[in-house]
């Protein structure tokens, strides 16, 4: 299996880092908490009520990278919004791992609740209008009904991912292998 990277991703408040930590243990892979390679200019945009830009992203996204490429680990949980396409393409190509996004899906009205009774994230409720907004999940993410309890979660997850790993180690058994002489059709 090649080197990858799980990213679960969504707005803020559908419990990311609760259930990126509970993957993580859960598989035997380390966690990295995308919030924790925020500059500070970023984290004070955010808190006064400002989002945040593709460009604002990007030096993010670097530390992020950086992370990634110090970690020898076959497996890695990523605990991020990755909200946009152009993150998402930024995480898919420097991250030199196969990368599988899950979307923690909840509506705007439970996010909203969430977001309301945590107290001290630099993340202000204010901001989940424009999380909305951006949110643009790749078409191959996985979708988790983020209303769940993080076990019943994190139990879906790891049972769609051994089920998502054996269907690709059985599609390349499949495949002929030319070195061998297989041809396809005889």
């Amino acid at each position: 299996m090649p080197p990858r990277l799980i990213v679960v991703m969504g707005p803020s408040g559908c419990g990311k880092s609760s259930v990126a930590k509970a993957l993580s243990k859960a598989i035997g892979a380390p966690m990295l908490e995308g919030d924790d390679c925020h500059s500070e200019s970023n984290r004070a945009k955010m808190a006064s009520g400002s989002a945040l830009t593709d460009l604002d992203r990007a030096d993010w996204l670097d530390a992020i990278w950086h992370a990634l490429d110090a970690s020898l680990a076959q497996q890695i949980v990523l605990a991020c919004s990755a909200l946009t396409p152009y993150v998402q393409s930024r995480l898919r190509e420097a991250s030199n791992r196969e990368v599988t996004f899950i979307l923690l899906d909840a509506p705007r009205e439970t996010l909203a609740e969430r977001l309301e009774g945590r107290a001290g994230h630099f993340m202000p409720a204010t901001l989940l209008a424009s999380q909305l907004e951006a949110l643009d999940p790749p078409p191959d993410a996985m979708v988790v009904d983020a209303r769940q309890p993080i076990g019943a979660m994190t139990s879906e997850i790891v049972s769609r991912l051994k089920h998502q790993t054996e269907q690709q180690d059985g599609n390349k058994t499949d495949q002929p292998d030319e070195r061998r002489g297989d041809r396809p059709g005889l």
